[in-house]
């Protein structure tokens, strides 16, 4: 499995900071940043009944599926999945080597809005990961191997 970067607090608020206004732009119920083991590194939303941690795993491995199935009809990749219910809607987009954004929306809002505005949010996204790896380069974390119930509180240690 891929390594994480080693996560600050200035990352992590700037992550937050992004997970949070894009919320607010795609008009979405929560974002998740996870890693691609299905990991919950961040979130922002209200889970309401929703256990978040799972979701996390479950579309970690719904995404990953998808590129087996990409290979299969010789494509690169899928760089996201969609999935409509009657009344929620889950989207899923790569955001780097390493990480996943979830987006929970009500199905009524539409995708377009939620795509729209991933896009500028997995840029930033990317962006922080990239300077947390440029300033720990080779170190970080495989969160499969910490076998860690909640790791988004090891981001969280000042």
């Amino acid at each position: 499995m891929a390594t994480l970067p080693q996560l600050i607090e200035e990352d992590m608020v700037r992550v937050d900071t992004v997970l949070r206004e894009f919320i607010q732009q795609a008009d979405a119920i929560a974002a998740l940043l996870i890693d691609k083991g299905g990991f919950l590194i961040a979130q922002q939303g209200e889970p309401g009944e929703m256990d978040f941690t799972t979701i996390a795993a479950l579309a970690s491995g719904a995404f990953m599926a998808n590129q087996t199935i990409a290979a299969l009809v010789k494509e690169k990749d899928f760089n996201s999945t969609y999935q409509q219910g009657e009344t929620f809607s889950l989207f899923v987009i790569n955001v780097d080597h390493n990480c996943l954004l979830v987006v929970i929306f009500k199905s009524q809002s539409g995708i377009g809005v939620v795509k729209y505005f991933a896009t500028a949010a997995t840029a930033a996204l990317a962006q922080q990961l990239a300077l947390a790896a440029e300033r720990a380069p080779g170190r970080g974390f495989d969160l499969s191997e910490l076998n860690l119930a909640n790791p988004q509180e090891l981001f969280r240690k000042k």
